[in-house]
């Protein structure tokens, strides 16, 4: 069998598509967009749900056409891949912004405030991941933030602990999760690059948090979590400041021990010690071998070296070729060259 292709998460957005996102105000230099979504949800063009479907449905219909295997819904629909679903939870004040220091000390902005108890509102994934899911008969995965990651993003002025922020949000993800199982989502993941920057949370409270986001899910689904080491400020800047690679060794074990059944690393912007994958036993693990922040596209034959040094130290069938994270810094015509590139290096390999 060859080797499975996913993607992570974010897509670039097409023309079209008026969401704002953080991707967009840093190559346009526009406003903030937790700022800027504000505005944009007074002035909704009435035709905003057509032309987010119609988006949703050439995101997924590109990973497909470049042979991904398990496309994303590419968060057409996000200004902001936290925020997204911060709007719907009840307790986080969008109103009330407040200066925060975060990703250990990489990104300094103004936050939502939380200011009283967390708790979900109505479903929402579900109808986007229908939405997307439409388009194809691969299926599609949906991407929701960790709580740690939340709460990192996050200033918080109502729990002042971090453990009991994180099993609020747990189960206000959780709330979420069912419902995308309900309603046939059978790829739910669940981001939390925060691990990687702080490896003693996660050990210490954010694994126990992440398995509680997944509490009742049924068999059909894939637990899938993914923690990256940061996106740049910008596109091709090697000196942005990543996450120890060890952090990765650190956490492996626990998270193999774990619940979560497939991991997903980043490889391609910094390799890594391919013995990593050697401490998950059990754990599928989803590897970064395209590269989110850099405009050069790996040839076929690069990608398919790195998976081959990869199938050293793990068996083909735990093993799914990915890139690092998102695609959304990229334009679309990159994007699709690296996906293309990509599949056919991991369909020719297994």
């Amino acid at each position: 069998m060859p080797l499975l292709t996913t993607t992570i998460g974010s897509y670039p957005k097409p023309a079209y598509v008026p969401t704002p996102d953080w991707f967009r105000a840093r190559k346009l230099d526009l406003p903030d967009p937790t700022k800027a979504y504000d505005e944009f949800a007074r002035s909704q063009p009435g035709d905003l749900e057509r032309l987010l479907e119609r988006g949703s449905h050439e995101v997924v219909q590109d990973q497909v056409n470049a042979g991904v295997d398990i496309p994303t819904d590419g968060e057409v629909r996000r200004e902001n891949y936290i925020y997204y679903h911060c709007r719907e939870l009840d307790g986080i004040d969008f109103s009330q912004l407040t200066k925060k220091v975060m990703r250990a000390g990489t990104w300094e902005a103004e936050v939502p405030t939380i200011v009283g108890p967390i708790k979900p509102r109505d479903h929402f994934l579900p109808r986007d991941w229908q939405a997307a899911q439409s388009a194809t008969d691969r299926p599609v995965k949906i991407t929701l933030p960790g709580p740690l990651t939340i709460a990192d993003t996050v200033a918080d002025a109502y729990y002042q602990d971090e453990r009991l922020l994180g099993a609020a949000l747990a189960d206000a993800i959780n709330h979420e999760i069912q419902a995308l199982a309900e309603a046939g989502c059978t790829w739910i993941q669940v981001d939390e690059p925060v691990f990687a920057r702080e490896p003693e949370k996660a050990l210490a409270f954010g694994i126990e948090n992440l398995e509680r986001c997944f509490h009742g899910a049924p068999p059909s689904v894939t637990r899938s979590m993914h923690m990256c080491c940061g996106y740049p400020d910008m596109l091709d800047n090697e000196a942005y400041p990543k996450a120890d690679p060890n952090a990765y060794f650190s956490l492996a074990p626990t998270l193999d021990e774990s619940s979560i059944q497939a991991v997903s690393i980043e490889d391609a912007h910094r390799h890594n010690d391919l013995s990593l994958l050697e401490h998950f036993t059990d754990t599928q693990v989803i590897f970064g071998v395209i590269a989110i922040a850099r405009s050069r596209v790996e040839p076929v034959e690069e990608i398919s070296s790195r998976l081959a040094q990869a199938l050293e130290h793990i068996d083909a069938q735990r093993l799914i070729a990915a890139p690092d994270c998102g695609l959304g810094m990229l334009d679309r015509e990159t994007a699709v060259a690296k996906m293309s590139n990509l599949a056919t290096a991991a369909h020719a390999l297994g």
